[in-house]
């Protein structure tokens, strides 16, 4: 049945923030002298550098650095001028609505709420767990589509969503903007072109488990808009276009220098991490099918993560799906052997959101990715050992 042979139980964490460190430990730290020599903290000359660095990396015309991710989210769809912000806490009525997926990260979601806008769903396609362009087009093709404003679609685990299909979306329903949740994947590509110039606008993550990561929250608005840079620039402090005068209502999220300067340290060594990341993943695709417990459905065995052949992903997570997932998890664990869930319960089932009136059976892809995904260690740092460690410990649960 197998090939892979059996190793010696050893602990394998989910995530060691400290392997990253310990070769930058000397320049990160010499980084964040130079700030607090220079008593500068809030939208200094580290930001300015991160920000250029980052324009460069994603090729795109403008970007704001930001206190976080969900930050983030809020500035590209207030900034696009979606919704309406006064209003952040109306679920009802006529809104502005912005289509998204059920099976992301709670903020891709709240974020449109923030806005004063109505998040809908459609549901994502089972491969590789992204929003489906296909289902999309049918809320677009609905009576209520032409309430639709943006299209929200989410890179997924570090996999861009399909492109060619949400642009050709856009050709068909051009009044309609994309704005890219990119938070997990920073230097991805979909044929050849950047995750966060791909839409309209971007919203990235530095949250320090992000593939580009960050000592705490920050996060970054991307786009080639110079309307949208502009506003999304005023929201972020404030409204302010001039310091004291404030044009309408906006937040305090700015970067601060400190995490900026982490993140210059950190840019230059992204691609080689990244390029790791894919070499990891393609070692755990070859050693779970020299296990023997690879298939196509979770009816007959574990279903590797699949790769659209115009993506080129950065593997933020490698995601499996698992049969009896949760027994799976248990054991995994009694091993000490990290994993995780993306997401455990979708969207448009949390307590929080049931409001907007939907109910079990509405997305059953969603739903059953919800019941059959597990997150494995995968970082750039993570050794071929540690990744035999974890096969071995799911071909034993499956024998």
């Amino acid at each position: 049945m197998s090939a892979v042979p059996n190793f010696t139980p050893q602990p394998v964490p989910m995530l060691d923030f400290s392997r990253q460190f310990a070769p930058l430990r000397k320049e990160t730290l010499e980084a964040i002298t130079q700030v607090c020599d220079s008593q500068h903290f809030i939208l200094g000359s580290q930001v300015a550098a991160f920000e250029a660095a980052a324009a460069a990396a994603c090729n795109v015309s403008f970007t704001i650095g930001c206190a976080s991710g969900t930050d983030a989210l809020w500035l590209a769809l207030a900034a696009s001028s979606i919704g309406d912000s006064t209003s952040a806490t109306r679920i009802s009525g006529p809104l502005d609505a912005v289509v998204t997926t059920p099976f992301s990260f709670f903020a891709s979601t709240s974020a449109i709420l923030r806005v004063g806008a109505r998040p809908v769903f459609a549901d994502i396609d089972p491969r590789t767990f992204n929003l489906s362009p296909r289902s999309v087009a049918e809320i677009l093709n609905a009576p209520q589509g032409d309430r639709v404003k943006a299209v929200l679609p989410v890179h997924v685990f570090g996999q861009c969503a399909d492109w060619d299909g949400f642009a050709a979306l856009q050709r068909d329903y051009p009044g309609v903007l994309l704005i890219e949740d990119a938070a997990q994947a920073f230097g991805a590509t979909w044929n050849g072109t950047l995750a966060g110039s791909l839409g309209d606008a971007a919203a990235f993550s530095f949250y320090p488990t992000k593939n580009l990561s960050a000592f705490g929250d920050a996060g970054l608005v991307t786009t080639s808009n110079p309307v949208i840079d502009r506003r999304a620039r005023s929201l972020r402090a404030h409204g302010m276009t001039r310091r004291y005068y404030h044009d309408e209502l906006g937040a305090n999220s700015r970067l601060d220098e400190m995490q900026a300067a982490v993140l210059n340290v950190k840019l230059p060594y992204l691609a080689e991490w990244n390029r790791r990341r894919r070499e990891r993943a393609m070692r755990y695709d070859q050693l779970f099918r020299e296990a023997g417990i690879v298939a196509d459905s979770t009816v007959d065995g574990l279903v590797l993560p699949f790769t659209d052949p115009r993506a080129t992903p950065v593997f933020h997570q490698y995601v499996i799906r698992a049969p009896r997932r949760d027994a799976l998890r248990d054991h995994l664990t009694a091993q000490q052997i990290g994993s995780d869930i993306y997401y455990p319960v979708p969207i448009h089932l949390q307590t929080a959101l049931k409001d907007l009136g939907y109910k079990p059976g509405d997305f059953p892809h969603a739903e059953r990715a919800a019941a059959e995904v597990l997150a494995l260690p995968l970082y750039p740092e993570l050794r071929d050992d540690e990744q035999q460690t974890v096969v071995a410990a799911i071909r034993n649960f499956y024998s």
